[in-house]
């Protein structure tokens, strides 16, 4: 009689394969995600490059020290106030944008229409930040700026969109949005597909308007994929939120005409460790940043439960 465990094992050889895909995975985030972690010990110390790997080890503790040198800095408070100001701003408008269309999107009759207009959408996605900002580039110079071409006919003179301190945020916000938005619509649209058909055709018969329908039976199906979403999003909050782009438009964007708004925690870490040489001292502010998002995902989570009674664990 066969056991249990000789099911399992057979079963395992069935699906060997799998498991190989399986593993691949597994041993890339150990390798890429997971072993590098041992090199934050070197933010409790004072950790000098030319100690090599094994002077994150050797070199002197320090405790906390690069902690507090990091919230005594002057640019502590400034850089607080950009990254939230850019990740709030960008969640204001990119969150409920994905969740407005997708329900446009379902509720057009139209395949044709709906499918052109998605493609269109989603396309953006896969161009990166890079050749994002040098659209930007193109389009918003004083000299050649097709955007600005506008504004000196119209107004006389050009407008400093690339270095004006003022003009950070609205760019970074619209260049979200075109970028991102459609990605995230796909995701709501699959929520949307797995309510059942058969509650909307009840609705119809018990005289629920187009409204009454998507208030009540769209949005209540999306709710669960909305609380997850939504808690990752607030988990990465100082990264930017639900798009996750922080630190590729402050750095592709920012110059030190715009830094005043530009500068945020994520850029700066990587002039202080990688231009200045301070690297416990960024590891110090990137360790600060990652006990945020975790304090956050874990808070926006119970917060979560307790108002809906779902989370994402």
């Amino acid at each position: 009689m066969e056991t249990t465990r000789d099911s399992l094992w057979k079963q395992i050889w069935k699906q060997r394969w799998f498991h190989v895909f399986v593993l691949a995975g597994v041993l890339f985030l150990f390798i890429f995600n997971y072993l590098p972690m041992a090199g934050i010990i070197i933010a409790f110390k004072n950790y000098r490059l030319s100690g090599g790997v094994m002077g994150m080890f050797t070199s002197e503790w320090v405790g906390l020290k690069h902690f507090r040198d990091f919230f005594r800095d002057p640019m502590f408070g400034k850089l607080m106030v950009n990254t939230l100001a850019l990740s709030l701003t960008k969640m204001v408008f990119l969150f409920p944008l994905p969740i407005l269309l997708a329900i446009v999107f379902s509720e057009t009759n139209s395949v044709k229409i709906k499918k052109t207009v998605q493609t269109v959408s989603y396309l953006p996605y896969f161009i990166s930040w890079v050749i994002v900002a040098g659209f930007c580039t193109i389009f918003l110079s004083t000299s050649s700026g097709v955007i600005n071409d506008f504004f000196k006919m119209t107004r006389g003179h050009p407008l400093n969109l690339l270095t004006g301190e003022q003009y950070f945020l609205p760019i970074a916000v619209i260049t979200a949005l075109w970028k991102e938005t459609g990605w995230w619509t796909i995701i709501f649209l699959a929520a949307i597909t797995s309510i059942d058909p058969g509650l909307y055709d009840a609705a119809k018969i018990d005289g629920a308007s187009r409204l009454q329908r998507i208030r009540h039976i769209t949005l209540t199906g999306m709710r669960p994929t909305i609380t997850v979403v939504l808690i990752l999003a607030l988990g990465n909050l100082l990264g930017g939120g639900l798009s996750g782009s922080n630190f590729e438009q402050s750095y592709l964007l920012g110059n030190s005409a715009n830094a005043n708004t530009s500068q945020i925690i994520q850029v700066y870490v990587l002039q202080q460790g990688l231009a200045q040489g301070r690297y416990s001292y960024a590891a110090a502010a990137g360790i600060f940043q990652s006990l945020i998002s975790i304090i956050m995902i874990f808070g926006s989570n119970f917060a979560a439960k307790k108002i809906s009674g779902e989370g994402l664990f």
